[in-house]
């Protein structure tokens, strides 16, 4: 914005989880930096990170996600219905009743949500404020060229790839639809809104989706004309940018674990990487995050367990980042050149891992594989240059795109 513009009204509304909330608190931040008005409709749990940001704190009531405990269920049915009533039906009517107050209150120009703020979508469109959606991960959306969200899949090739993409993308979002499109037809009714035929349709509403991504990460598609890559946001958590981090002793390979901001029941799978690494002559740092106490783990001689550190900081010594795959971790790691071993445990997390091995960049392994197997990987890639000019050539172009990053061009537009 330059000093001619006339800063604009823009109401967020975000809904917590986990790791899509510093890329969604970093875009408020960026345009309360520019001299807008920002107001973000948030959880208890963002206060602070709102706050910090530079932006007016509004919570929801009753609105709130919580735990998504996805890690509890089997079947694609019962994890598409937990979610469903999680994340997207389920505080769909309070985020709507919230979300019109807010803009009752205080009139916004625009509108901007998280991917599964349906109800916050519907109040705008009621309203007829145009609205932008943030996906801060791969393209969440069937789209051709785009193998299903949450499969792990690799790209289609031939004419039964492009038929295997379309049958899994329509029955997984039946699932969806199964459990949510009714009720969220039925809040469109209380808004005096015409229905819509499926549950994403609400999103593909939005005058922009923006992708907070690197194009070169995501795999090519066929996107919508509102698609828009518009670049990674890198920034920490708020709870990890400011804490004071001493790197471990010695001059060994420095190897980040990094495995989620919120609870998947993980701590098993932690401690198994902390005895493969006790094996290997690395020197080893495990980032537990909020979700589990750092006591919880039994740390080799060569490890240290931290809640959480400077990921920055770290990256910029690191050899190596072992993670579960949340795309947060993941693009800071190439970002900063580094290869990965990822055990991916639900949610995206399949689908980033393949967008890394399909690269080169490196190598997926069982959540539940045994420590001796996750030191082999470890160094296998550390023992192999190709997995680090690999991460270095896609890193590159992925920092690149975030330091070009087109996000408040669109915002502004």
């Amino acid at each position: 914005m330059n000093s001619t513009e006339t800063p604009r009204n823009y109401l967020f509304a975000l809904t917590d989880a986990g790791g899509t909330v510093p890329p969604e608190i970093g875009v408020a931040r960026r345009l309360a930096d520019r001299g807008h008005r920002v107001r973000v409709l948030a959880e208890a749990s963002m206060e602070d990170q709102v706050l910090r940001a530079g932006a007016q704190f509004l919570s929801w009531h009753g609105g709130v996600t919580g735990e998504l405990r996805d890690w509890g269920r089997q079947s694609p049915l019962s994890i598409a219905r937990g979610t469903v009533d999680h994340m997207i039906a389920g505080p769909a009517r309070n985020q709507a009743r919230d979300t019109t107050q807010a803009l009752c209150s205080v009139p916004a120009e625009q509108v901007v949500t998280s991917f599964f703020a349906l109800g916050a979508m519907i109040a705008a469109e009621a309203r007829q404020i145009p609205f932008d959606v943030l996906m801060p991960n791969v393209y969440a959306l069937q789209a051709k060229g785009m193998p299903p969200m949450g499969t792990g899949m690799k790209p289609a090739r031939g004419a039964l790839g492009l038929l295997r993409d379309r049958l899994v993308g329509a029955a997984t979002a039946h699932m969806i639809d199964r459990y949510a499109l009714e009720r969220i037809n039925a809040l469109r009714l209380d808004y005096e809104l015409a229905p819509i035929a499926t549950t994403w349709e609400q999103v593909r509403r939005a005058r922009r989706q923006l992708i907070l991504t690197s194009e070169a990460f995501d795999f090519p598609a066929e996107l919508p004309d509102s698609a828009r890559d518009v670049g990674p946001i890198l920034d920490d958590p708020v709870w990890a940018s400011d804490k004071p981090w001493t790197p471990p002793a010695g001059d060994a390979p420095l190897v980040l674990v990094a495995m989620s901001s919120t609870f998947q029941n993980q701590a098993a799978c932690l401690q198994r990487v902390a005895d493969a690494l006790g094996t290997l002559p690395v020197r080893g740092l495990v980032t537990v995050g909020p979700a589990i106490a750092p006591e919880a783990i039994r740390a080799p001689a060569n490890v240290s367990v931290m809640a959480s550190a400077p990921h920055r900081e770290v990256l910029s010594q690191a050899r190596l980042v072992v993670t579960h795959g949340g795309h947060g971790t993941v693009i800071k790691a190439l970002a900063a050149g580094l290869p990965l071993v990822i055990l991916h445990h639900g949610r995206d997390q399949a689908d980033n891992a393949v967008r890394v091995t399909e690269r080169g960049a490196g190598a997926a392994v069982s959540r539940r594989a045994s420590a001796a197997t996750i030191a082999k990987a470890i160094t296998a890639i550390l023992g192999t240059p190709e997995y680090r000019q690999a991460a270095e050539q896609l890193g590159g172009v992925v920092a690149q795109d975030a330091a070009n990053n087109t996000l408040l061009t669109e915002l502004e537009d």
